[in-house]
């Protein structure tokens, strides 16, 4: 049985009260906002001036997301959070995605947003995936407080402007973001495997985050989910600009320096996949993810891939999606309908709409995957 949670009530023990108004016949019934931590505005439903966020399930199978938003404005005394909840009670589901983002005062400063969309696989890909979107913000969080208690200030780069290179790129800045980023990284996957209940020995997840304060954007990446930024051109046309690099196993001289096998079945020629020799364990299409510990002794890694950017005022938008997404529409189709929805609160969901369109018309043997789309829009 799957259930619902936010970041403050535990995945197991819930009561049934407590989910009911999130299922569909109740939803309506239920109160757009609540008071959460601190004083904060929950929202349960909706958007903000900066945000829009959906998430469908795919062909049969139940998709079990949770979605929030705490957005730290520099309009605002709290912390305003935006939470979208869905929840099913259903059979274990084969893949799940499990989104979040979140605005958390890192640097001591306000306006900083994080971001990150996380898709799950394999028998337990909903439990791994909803612990990672649920314990990562909050571990990068405390591990930047940690390094400012103790002195370090690694990020008071973020107020720096005087120490970038000639692409923009602030060193000090990027550095500091990808050490903390990193160690976050790492810890959330030893919690994972020690966390026995989750089963993420077969089981686990993508990862990609954004973490956004001022002019500073900081990319973060697991396995095959995406970033995307729409940037306009001297021309004034919006152009797609890909943030992340798809991790699949291109990488696949480390899998087999480690004794993993990287190669394609034959029903699947096109899908290379990482495999461990001898074992039971079933072959993934990426070369990086939480979780999925049977490949960790043969090369699959934790370490995200982390990239910085300066925005500039021609940046429009950065959408984050799993997959199911990006395997159907192509970045400047996913820019251009982002781009034309009017209001752009519906704009994740428009896109949504779109890809489970494109799965029916240009996969028609295939079934439909999961969605999940954040859109972080950089001006209000």
């Amino acid at each position: 049985m799957g259930a619902c949670c936010s970041m403050h009530i535990k995945y197991k023990g819930k009561r049934r009260s407590e989910y009911e108004d999130d299922l569909p016949e109740n939803r309506e019934k239920s109160h757009d906002t609540k008071t959460g931590h601190n004083g904060a505005i929950l929202r349960l439903r909706g958007s903000s001036p900066f945000i829009s966020m959906y998430t469908r399930n795919g062909h049969n199978r139940i998709n079990q997301d949770a979605m929030t938003v705490w957005e730290n404005s520099r309009d605002l005394d709290s912390v305003r959070a935006v939470r979208y909840r869905y929840c099913m009670i259903t059979i274990p589901v084969i893949t799940a995605i499990a989104s979040v983002m979140s605005a958390i005062n890192f640097t001591g400063e306000k306006g900083a947003f994080f971001c990150g969309v996380f898709d799950g696989h394999g028998p337990s890909g909903h439990r791994v995936a909803r612990y990672a979107c649920h314990t990562l913000p909050s571990k990068l969080s405390l591990i930047i407080e940690v390094s400012q208690l103790n002195g370090c200030r690694e990020n008071d780069a973020l107020v720096s402007a005087g120490q970038n290179d000639s692409y923009g790129v602030n060193k000090d800045t990027f550095s500091s973001w990808k050490t903390s980023l990193i160690k976050a990284f790492k810890e959330v996957d030893e919690d994972l495997d020690s966390e026995f209940s989750l089963h993420s020995y077969s089981s686990g997840t993508t990862a990609v985050t954004i973490v956004k304060q001022d002019e500073h954007l900081i990319v973060s990446n697991l396995g095959d989910s995406r970033a995307v930024l729409g940037s306009r051109n001297n021309k004034n046309r919006l152009l797609p600009i890909q943030l992340t690099v798809d991790l699949k196993p291109n990488e696949a001289e480390r899998i087999e320096e480690c004794g993993g096998k990287v190669f394609a079945m034959d029903e699947e020629p096109h899908v290379l996949r990482v495999w461990a020799p001898g074992q039971d364990c079933a072959g993934l299409a990426m070369t990086r993810a939480f979780g999925d510990f049977c490949l960790k002794y043969y090369g699959l890694s934790s370490i995200p891939e982390v990239s910085y950017r300066r925005l500039t005022s021609r940046d429009e938008f950065v959408v984050l999606a799993s997959d199911g997404v990006w395997d159907v529409l192509t970045n400047k189709e996913v820019i251009t309908i982002v781009e034309s929805v009017k209001p752009q609160s519906r704009a994740a969901e428009v896109l949504v709409d779109y890809a489970v369109q494109a799965w029916r018309s240009r996969c028609p043997g295939s079934e439909v995957d999961d969605c999940a789309v954040i859109c972080l829009f950089l001006k209000e």
